[in-house]
């Protein structure tokens, strides 16, 4: 990632009333939605399956075309973006993907290359200089030289980051990017987000993982039924009632023990049949 610091108070994304409805649908997919996503910050999109973070995503990745409303991308609304142009600002690693050719891991990571050189454009140092970077960053370098086909889901996931880390963007979008992976491997995708929005990042994550959210993203958006349930920093959004409410479970919430950064951050524990029956 190259060091682009934006300014303070800058916006990455900004959403006016954004609703989308899908064909013979009885209600919003998204509904009403004004958000500011922040630059060079990192921002978690909670809620409850259902809820329309994918759906959110896609409209503020300008792959599907608003009902009414609109979301802008550094102050241009999305679907008035040249792609190409897009695609350099904004890496993106969805939820699910297959490849459809053989690909080593270095040929998929090298493809985040691709907006930078076109389709006949060749590696110069700088874009090797970026591949081998990726490939560092995401535990990859022994794996360079392997078929894609012979890794396992969470190795080819971090791939997919990877290819997104070679695209140098300004802002990252990962879609639930750690659904596949160890814990390990899980906490290494986390822990980069802070080291990204440090060299000037923005970062947009989609995850059901609340209490990972909660230690590493700097803003929470929590989502229920297309709209916004709640809004700002973990501490803010992760009370008892408003998650309960979302997710229509008991829970408790207790701060993080620590040591580091993160203690004092809320964590979500759901509790069990017996503990409700005892409440």
């Amino acid at each position: 990632m190259t060091d682009r610091s934006p300014r303070e108070g800058a916006s990455a994304w900004v959403t006016r009333d954004l609703t989308l409805r899908y064909p013979s649908s009885a209600a919003p997919a998204v509904n009403g939605v004004s958000l500011t996503i922040p630059a060079g910050r990192c921002t978690a999109i909670l809620g409850p399956n259902g809820a329309g973070k994918s759906t959110l995503l896609q409209l503020l990745l300008g792959t599907l075309a608003p009902t009414s409303g609109e979301a802008l991308f550094e102050g241009v609304r999305t679907d008035r973006w040249e792609r190409r142009e897009f695609a350099r600002a904004v890496g993106v690693v969805p939820q699910l993907e297959e490849a459809v050719f053989p690909l080593t891991v270095r040929e998929l990571v090298a493809m985040g290359r691709y907006p930078h050189l076109g389709a006949w454009g060749r590696e110069g140092p700088v874009d090797r200089h970026a591949i081998d970077a990726a490939l560092t960053t995401c535990d990859l370098t022994t794996f360079a030289d392997r078929p894609l086909s012979t890794l396992s889901g969470g190795e080819r996931q971090r791939a997919r980051v990877a290819r997104a880390l070679a695209q140098e963007p300004r802002a990252l979008v990962l879609d639930e990017p750690t659904s596949a992976l160890d814990i390990r491997h899980e906490m290494s995708i986390f822990e980069l987000l802070p080291a990204l929005c440090a060299a000037g990042a923005t970062v947009l994550i989609v995850t059901h993982h609340l209490n990972l959210a909660a230690r590493y993203a700097d803003r929470l958006i929590l989502m229920r039924g297309g709209s916004v349930a709640g809004e700002g920093t973990p501490a803010e959004v992760l009370s008892r009632a408003r998650v309960e409410e979302v997710y229509r479970w008991p829970v408790s919430i207790v701060p993080h023990p620590g040591p580091g950064p993160d203690a004092g951050t809320p964590q979500v524990i759901p509790l069990a049949t017996m503990d409700r029956e005892g409440s």
